[in-house]
């Protein structure tokens, strides 16, 4: 399967530039995300994918809109995958509005408030990257899927650090070598 980083949010930017917070809870693709999530497209288009599964913040379903546009896939939203709470931009949006915003997109599945609330553990982020690496195992797709997710979470399902719009491919049958 290919695990994304999400492409450069407002937040990347801004953070990368200062090292301060800038204080902006989910927030959207900066305009270099927004191009590297058309140029995307391009660079997947071999890679057979039939299923995409994204995490609930706007950074993540805007960089995967334009791919799942191109092959016709309607995402499937999982908050198992979202980013580890640490930071303003890790405070999701009410479902209500990702429902408004994404009409195309079932939430049925997520609560109202679905971020973790408070800083999470390393720990658990650990956990939901177990929990999603045997779910993925099990899954007869997962070599078809595109999983577009964040930071922690990839350091946590994979063992490395990624940048904004790329991606690693997995085999989540192989367990992961110990820390």
């Amino acid at each position: 399967m290919i695990v994304l980083r999400h492409c450069q949010s407002e937040f990347n930017r801004l953070f990368t530039a200062t090292r301060k917070d800038p204080g902006i809870s989910d927030p959207p693709l900066s305009r270099h995300g927004l191009r590297q999530a058309d140029e995307l497209v391009m660079r997947l288009a071999d890679r057979n994918i039939r299923r995409i599964v994204v995490s609930p913040y706007t950074r993540a379903l805007q960089t995967a809109a334009p791919i799942a546009r191109a092959l016709g896939i309607v995402p499937t939203v999982s908050p198992i995958i979202r980013e580890r709470a640490a930071f303003s931009c890790d405070i999701g949006s009410p479902r209500s509005k990702l429902a408004l915003d994404w009409p195309a997109l079932d939430f049925t599945d997520l609560d109202e408030i679905w971020w973790s609330q408070g800083e999470e553990s390393p720990e658990s982020v650990e956990q939901r990257a177990a929990l999603f690496r045997a779910e993925m195992a099990a899954n007869p797709d997962w070599k078809h899927t595109l999983v577009v997710t964040h930071w922690a979470f990839l350091l946590a399902f994979a063992h490395t650090s990624v940048e904004n719009g790329s991606w690693l491919e997995i085999d989540p049958r192989v367990p992961l070598p110990a820390v």
